[in-house]
């Protein structure tokens, strides 16, 4: 076996690579790539936990031990930042969540005659992998899909698929249904008889014309820094705990020092509340109730923290605006900040803090800082959707 039929690498779309660069799927590095097209597996070719792998899409990337999937994490990065011809000063090892952590998860139902398929849709496909087992999802949250399945199958149309989305919050898990017409006396008491059995923070409802909540013994909040932060059903959260704390721990040192700054894109204030004690924050966000929650839960705290409903990309802070801070943290959906960043090249800013859950639009927007005369000091790497493709990074540039 020549040594060209060896996988190499792992690229971005979770295929193997091998060294005279064809593409094998479900290949670990290492792994051989024999002339039938099967694989002689290599030292880092692991056994998937899960017996729904790989058809769930849930997951890609099982069959990695855990020192190649970090490297996968890692490698997606240093690679996006080459492509921009962007030198960091360090991209540090992979963070990486563990199994059974994931907090946040949106399943798909459908009822087919008597059966109700409930999970996650293979990958590029409608199909819905139904759910006996999952090695990603926390417990709390995986101890709902049997009861769901009950619950939802009379109240799914035939061959209509509906979502169950789950949040871990403070209280225990809040779940809303979307797509399903839940009318009547019998279904409302069923929906309620649901949420106190098993004993849920909330229960709310989307038909098409707005979330409705069901059950809701106390308000429901999320909590940054021991700050309480009542939370819309499915409100944007980091996926993971862990994942939530490698990303704080990774842009403290940025901020450390900085007696008032800014986070843009804000959201329910994850880094303005987690590293805001004893400073003055800025906190910008387009959602506006999301604004209206961290506003309260900051006076409630008395925090100083100034929360303004801004779209950034219609109205991105100018550099006039951005000097006022001693430094700026910016939190950007997959898109990346381009027109934000064009701003924030032009300040003179000293430190800024980027996290991002797109290696290539973060990439696209290093480059135009590092022109603006920034240096990408660190990238600290964070795999908290494991076994995923999805890839996670906090990064610190300072102007020298």
């Amino acid at each position: 076996m020549s040594d060209a039929s060896t996988i190499i690498r792992i690229a971005g779309k979770g295929d193997g690579v091998t060294a005279d660069g064809r593409y094998v799927p479900l290949s670990a590095p290492g792994d051989r790539l024999l002339p039938d097209g099967g694989l002689d597996y290599g030292p880092h070719h692991a056994e998937p936990p899960c017996i729904h792998y790989p058809l769930c899409g849930g997951c890609q990337l099982q069959h990695l031990d855990d020192e190649s999937f970090a490297d996968y994490v890692r490698g997606r990065i240093a690679g996006a930042l080459a492509g921009q011809g962007v030198e960091a000063g360090a991209v540090l090892p992979a963070m990486i969540s563990p199994p059974y952590s994931r907090r946040r998860a949106a399943l798909r139902v459908a009822r087919f005659g008597k059966k109700t398929a409930l999970g996650f849709s293979s990958e590029g496909s409608h199909r819905i992998v139904d759910l006996s087992m999952c090695a990603v999802l926390h417990p709390a949250l995986f101890a709902l899909v049997e009861p769901l399945r009950a619950l939802l199958g009379p109240l799914v149309g035939e061959r209509r698929a509906a979502h169950a989305k789950l949040t871990l919050a403070d209280q225990g898990v809040d779940l809303l249904i979307e797509g399903v017409a839940a009318e009547g006396l019998q279904t409302a008491e069923a929906l309620t008889e649901f949420a106190a059995r098993h004993r849920l923070a909330r229960l709310s409802i989307d038909d098409g014309y707005g979330v409705q909540t069901r059950y809701e013994p106390e308000p429901v909040t999320v909590s940054f820094g021991g700050v309480a932060v009542p939370m819309p059903p499915f409100a944007f959260l980091q996926a993971t705990a862990e994942g939530e704390a490698a990303l704080v721990e990774a842009v403290r040192p940025a901020l450390a020092g900085a007696g008032v700054w800014a986070d843009l894109f804000s959201g329910l204030g994850t880094f303005a509340l987690s590293l805001g004690a004893g400073k003055r924050v800025y906190a910008a966000e387009a959602a506006r109730e999301m604004v209206m929650t961290l506003k309260g839960a900051a006076n409630r705290a008395q925090r100083q923290l100034f929360a303004d409903h801004r779209d950034l990309f219609r109205r991105p802070l100018t550099p006039e605006e951005l000097n006022r801070f001693e430094g700026i943290l910016l939190d950007p959906p997959r898109a990346g900040a381009r027109e934000q960043v064009v701003h924030l090249a032009a300040s003179a800013v000293p430190v800024i803090a980027y996290v991002s859950c797109n290696p290539s639009s973060f990439a696209r927007d290093a480059k135009t800082l590092v022109e603006g005369g920034y240096r990408l000091e660190t990238v600290q790497p964070v795999g908290q959707f494991r076994w995923s493709t999805h890839v996670e990074l906090a990064a610190i540039f300072r102007r020298d």
